[in-house]
């Protein structure tokens, strides 16, 4: 039976048309797969972090009070001392140098002039004496006579000036006797430290206290040896009460920061997260070079620890932290991802989603820390943003979250 025409031609119509949706399925536009992030309100803080170092704000450097000998220290790193009770170093002071043979030849001169000027002195110390005793008989006499009017006044006056000026001079005769015999002490001295000098003899330790109570910081000094008169032995300070931080901070960085800012402490090697404030900042800036070879100036900023000692138990002086000083913080700020921000012409811009479209929208931001950035118009609470705009996403174009694997 042969078919009738309108079925004869009715498969190949219906075969183009499944063909043609086909096609048309094939390469109708498809929404564009982005990420995207949420507008949400909550706390934000703007963070300046670098890398820091403990020290004890007043370290105390015990050096050598004379020149001489040091003994072998008996004391070690993180010993408790206590202000001038602790004995943490001896000094023998340094004798003088042997005399050469011309010297000695000279001292022991030097030594026998004194004791004949002594001599002298002696004599002349009687001879004063003698002379008062004669004075003061004489005026005793004169003063008998005076009495019966036998002399005249003037002379009586005469024998009183005789009489003090004897005892002037015999208490200069007697002065003169202490000034050579400490020329005489000193002369026999140079002879008697060559002699000790010679014969290997040490003069007595001299000890010394600890400056500070607290803990040995670091040693200098640890073995017997010789050392110049102000050469630093050790260090000692108070790591339990007196510790602190210290941040060479960029320079563009530290002019946001001001005395007081709350400071995060952490990666110092326990569990807690420690608590300071900024205690100080130093009015000018170093040169320092980075570990890549550039220039960099350099701000210190001095930080203090205000939470409970007890928390960062076994931080000590020179240790590595990381700081994180708060220049800016709000509590219920209206927030977006910093990733979805891009620059349109001198502001910025957020492509915003909305039924399944992706629309540009101009914002104003306040505070970026790089992860968020605070909205301070164009945007809502719940409004979805794309994250990475790509640079071919157009005004209305169609998008489609993408779902992560």
């Amino acid at each position: 039976m042969t078919p009738k025409p309108r079925t004869r031609w009715l498969i190949p119509i219906l075969v183009a048309l499944i063909t043609a949706g086909a096609l048309a399925a094939l390469f109708w536009p498809q929404p564009q797969p982005v990420d995207t992030g949420i507008v949400s309100r909550g706390p934000m803080k703007l963070v300046i972090e670098d890398d820091g170092r403990t020290r004890v704000n007043e370290a105390f450097t015990v050096s050598a009070p004379v020149s001489g000998r040091l003994e072998r220290l008996d004391i070690h790193v993180g010993d408790p001392v206590v202000k001038g009770e602790t004995v943490v170093a001896r000094m023998r002071p340094a004798l003088p140098a042997v005399l050469d043979a011309r010297s000695r030849a000279q001292a022991e001169a030097a030594l026998a002039e004194a004791k004949a000027a002594l001599s002298a002195a002696e004599g002349d110390y009687r001879a004063a004496v003698a002379k008062r005793a004669q004075a003061e008989a004489d005026l005793a006499r004169s003063q008998r006579l005076a009495l019966s009017g036998t002399i005249s006044q003037s002379v009586l006056d005469r024998d009183q000036v005789t009489a003090d000026y004897a005892e002037a001079q015999e208490a200069a005769a007697k002065a003169a006797i202490a000034m050579r015999e400490a020329a005489v002490a000193s002369a026999q001295s140079v002879l008697q430290n060559d002699a000790a000098a010679s014969n290997g003899e040490a003069a007595d330790a001299i000890p010394l206290y600890a400056p500070a109570s607290g803990t040995v910081l670091q040693i200098l000094r640890e073995s017997e040896t010789v050392l110049a008169a102000g050469t630093p032995i050790m260090e000692i300070g108070n790591i339990s009460d007196g510790l602190e931080v210290v941040a060479d901070l960029l320079s563009r960085d530290a002019v946001r920061v001001r005395v007081g800012d709350p400071v995060e402490i952490t990666d110092w090697g326990g569990p807690n997260v420690l608590e300071g404030k900024v205690e100080r900042i130093d009015p000018s800036g170093v040169t320092k070079v980075s570990a890549l070879g550039v220039e960099e100036q350099r701000v210190g900023v001095v930080i203090g620890f205000t939470g409970d000692p007890a928390r960062r138990e076994g931080l000590g002086h020179g240790f590595q932290v990381t700081v994180g000083i708060v220049v800016w913080q709000a509590q219920d700020a209206l927030r977006v991802p910093s990733s979805a921000l891009f620059r349109r012409g001198s502001g910025w811009a957020v492509f915003r989603v909305k039924d399944g479209r992706a629309h540009e929208i101009p914002v104003e931001i306040g505070t970026d820390n790089g992860q968020v950035a605070e909205v301070t118009s164009g945007l809502s609470e719940g409004d979805q943003v794309v994250l990475y705009p790509v640079e071919g996403l157009a005004d209305g174009a169609r998008v489609a979250p993408r779902i992560a694997s």
